[in-house]
């Protein structure tokens, strides 16, 4: 999938959860994102690609960030594209990967709780 054809996703996801209960399926698509999140490695991944200038980055570059094999970094980044945080395109020899701005939101909005008031905070 380039980057031109990325999906956008139903605003209905992404309500925070004081607002409304989630569906069976929006529960089910961010518990993917959530999940893969919940690794340390591909959190740091996550945050490498994120903050790269010019928005994507060279596998080559992702691998020698760590002191871990290639292979292990190819699974963490399956793992976030599989969750639909990432995604990549071959460019000959390597592979470019940038982050997936809309699910990332949908996460965060999920979690944009507002500060309870003295009134809902049970004693």
């Amino acid at each position: 999938m380039s980057r031109q054809e990325l999906p956008i996703l139903d605003a209905s996801c992404c309500t925070p959860l004081t607002s409304e209960a989630l569906t069976e399926e929006s529960a089910v698509d961010l518990a993917k994102g959530f999940k893969a999140l919940g690794d340390p490695v591909r959190l740091r991944l996550l945050s490498l690609i994120a903050s790269r200038k010019g928005g994507e980055v060279c596998v080559c570059e992702l691998t020698d960030a760590f002191t871990l094999t290639g292979p292990t970094i190819s699974h963490h980044l399956r793992v976030l594209r599989e969750a639909g945080l990432i995604d990549c395109q071959r460019r000959g020899t390597w592979v470019y990967y940038w982050i997936i701005p809309a699910k990332l939101s949908a996460l965060s909005q999920l979690l944009d709780v507002p500060a309870a008031s003295p009134d809902a905070v049970s004693a």
